[in-house]
């Protein structure tokens, strides 16, 4: 494909890529942490599945998903392709065109995901959305109900080692300097969540986060990895 008939590059990524010409884009989250994570989150096949991922910014996980063989793949966005975020769209624009891939995309926020409209998907992603919004109850609920079996989160967690669901609100910039960065839930938050909103099957990776074993981590609770990211799987 000419240069010329492709989409606008962004003026800064934040998933990095390899396009299958050999060239590579180097974003903000390195290729190799993604292609480890995406190992992580994709850990079942999913050849012949539906797939929807909610905050899709420039949809490393989207291609992803098509690259192992997803039927289908729905990508979303809004905060990050048209919202109050410093991206935009462009870089999903770009990639899409790059990979020749057929991931459809719609400028949705979370609650305007509607199962009258878009169906149920075999899995739903959500990832590095849940500590950016003000609900996230209602946002978890949301992307519950277009899952029709597995649901996939990849969070910021804190207070794993409190033997009760928590969930933690930050101060401004407390995490990473970031205003948009409110709140972080222990593993057991999520399985309750999750639990109310009909799942009955849990994974946390990595597992040492698990607060099942909470009395264990009693004296790394004072060390600085405290805000430690997790990926959950739930199925139903």
């Amino acid at each position: 494909m000419s240069s010329l008939t492709l989409p606008p590059l962004p003026d800064r990524w934040f998933h990095s890529f390899a396009f299958p010409d050999g060239e590579k884009v180097q974003g903000i989250k390195p290729l190799e942490p993604l292609r480890g994570e995406a190992d992580l989150i994709f850990n079942q096949p999913i050849t012949g599945k539906r797939i929807l991922d909610i905050g899709a910014w420039d949809g490393f996980f989207s291609f992803e998903a098509e690259r192992r063989g997803a039927a289908e793949v729905l990508a979303t966005d809004h905060f990050c392709w048209s919202g109050e975020g410093w991206g935009d769209k462009r870089g999903f624009n770009h990639a899409h065109a790059r990979f020749a891939s057929s991931v459809r995309s719609l400028d949705l926020d979370v609650p305007q995901h509607r199962v009258e409209e878009l169906g149920q998907f075999d899995m739903v992603l959500l990832l590095g959305v849940l500590y950016h919004v003000t609900d996230p109850y209602r946002v978890l609920e949301a992307a519950a109900a277009m899952s029709s079996d597995h649901l996939v989160i990849e969070t910021v967690t804190a207070l794993r080692h409190e033997p009760v669901p928590a969930m933690r609100l930050f101060t401004e910039l407390e995490l990473d300097e970031d205003p948009t960065n409110f709140w972080a839930p222990n593993i057991l938050a999520l399985r309750e969540m999750c639990r109310r909103f009909g799942y009955t099957r849990f994974q946390v990776l990595p597992e040492t986060l698990d607060n099942l074993g909470w009395r264990r981590w009693v004296m790394p609770f004072r060390r600085k990895d405290r805000y430690r990211r997790a990926i959950f799987h739930a199925w139903r």
